[in-house]
């Protein structure tokens, strides 16, 4: 039976233990990215990798260290250097000594046959096609939830009244859904988690509201962001994120695979401003900005790590996007070497700089004015 491990991503590492499991493999559970994990992905990193890089490569030799034999990542396409990563990994881990298997995982768009491979190699007991729909239902439907949790906990925190519940009602709502065994198990803890949410005491205010874009696992993962969101949401700022792992996934695998439009179709809102493709997650990182924009957010941060070219190029551009829009934008560049109380001094010098615009917007729209502020610069 292989040992199974896997990149460390938020609380849909407990879904992907799941799934592990039931395709027939034993699972060597990730640990959160810790301080150490990065310390030691950047000993054997090279220099210029990302912060990412650096993550994924010590979670890796953590899981290692603890009996893992399979390791299990994404590939990519285009420019970006994310592609060639687990190739890297596994050249850097085999020099160290570690003797394993690394599965990559292709874009079904244009690796339709070693993504399947790879599934195959995965699939360590006998399953029926009925086991596949009940597997791969319960795990979609759980990575849903995930993510509709995580989304109520960003719509509510700057409205709550009592400081820090809503973030204990999202690690209760979390362990309820990880506790999980069946799809019927998620369907009755859908309601719980909505009752949870309601009985939260809400103030009745219109937050700021700011839109996070940026590379996908940077974004997405709380111990690389420093916990940004949550920052945001104590400062009273909704905070909303462009990416979550299960639309992500649906739109990069089932859309992608069958060339689906989609319903909001960031790359053609970015064409103007980012014609070619350069890989990552640029493009998007612009497209999105302009759907914030749209939807009438205050700003935009735009997270980064270091180094990742896709993210460079989409920063050139983004301050001409939105200074157009009259939204503000700040850029975060993450490393090693970030701290979480200069992010936070950023942090609450772009809030208090968009509070300020919209106040001044809002006494002159009761002057019959109409002012068009940028703060791109900032």
């Amino acid at each position: 039976m292989r040992k199974v491990s896997y990149p460390y991503l938020g609380n849909a590492t407990i879904t992907f233990q799941k799934l592990m499991k039931a395709l027939g493999n034993d699972v060597v559970l990730p640990k959160r990215p810790t301080e150490e994990t990065l310390s030691l992905g950047t000993k054997y990193a090279p220099e210029f990798a990302c912060l990412p890089f650096k993550i994924v490569l010590g979670t890796y030799i953590e899981a290692l260290e603890a009996g893992a034999d399979t390791l299990v990542s994404t590939g990519g396409v285009g420019p970006c250097r994310a592609g060639l990563y687990t190739t890297l990994h596994e050249k850097i881990l085999k020099s160290l000594g570690y003797d394993f298997e690394m599965i990559t995982l292709e874009p079904p768009g244009r690796h339709l046959r070693d993504l399947i491979a790879s599934i195959k190699k995965l699939v360590s007991k006998k399953l029926s096609i009925a086991d596949y729909f009940r597997i791969g239902r319960f795990v979609w439907k759980e990575l849903q939830l995930l993510d509709k949790a995580e989304k109520l906990s960003h719509k509510i925190r700057p409205l709550e009244v009592k400081k820090g519940e809503t973030t204990r009602t999202y690690k209760k709502c979390a362990e309820l859904i990880a506790q999980a065994q069946s799809y019927r198990d998620l369907v009755e803890i859908e309601r719980e988690i909505e009752l949870l949410y309601e009985k939260i005491e809400k103030k009745d205010i219109d937050p700021i509201k700011i839109g996070i874009v940026g590379e996908i696992y940077v974004v997405i993962e709380p111990a690389a962001n420093l916990e940004i969101e949550e920052m945001l949401g104590d400062l009273g700022v909704y905070a909303e994120r462009s990416m979550f792992l299960a639309s992500y996934t649906f739109y990069n695998a089932v859309m992608d695979l069958f060339r689906m439009p989609g319903e909001r179709d960031v790359k053609k809102l970015a064409s103007p401003y980012f014609k070619e493709m350069c890989g990552g997650h640029g493009r998007e990182s612009v497209g999105n900005a302009i759907l914030f924009a749209k939807r009438g957010f205050d700003g935009v941060i735009q997270l980064s790590p270091f180094t990742c070219i896709p993210e460079i190029v989409a920063k050139s551009i983004l301050p001409k996007v939105c200074a157009e829009y009259g939204i503000g934008f700040l850029p975060v560049t993450l490393d090693e070497q970030t701290g979480k109380e200069g992010l936070r001094t950023r942090v609450e010098a772009f809030v208090d700089l968009l509070a300020a615009k919209r106040k001044k917007k809002k006494m002159n729209l009761g002057k019959g004015d109409v002012v068009y502020g940028t703060l791109s610069g900032y």
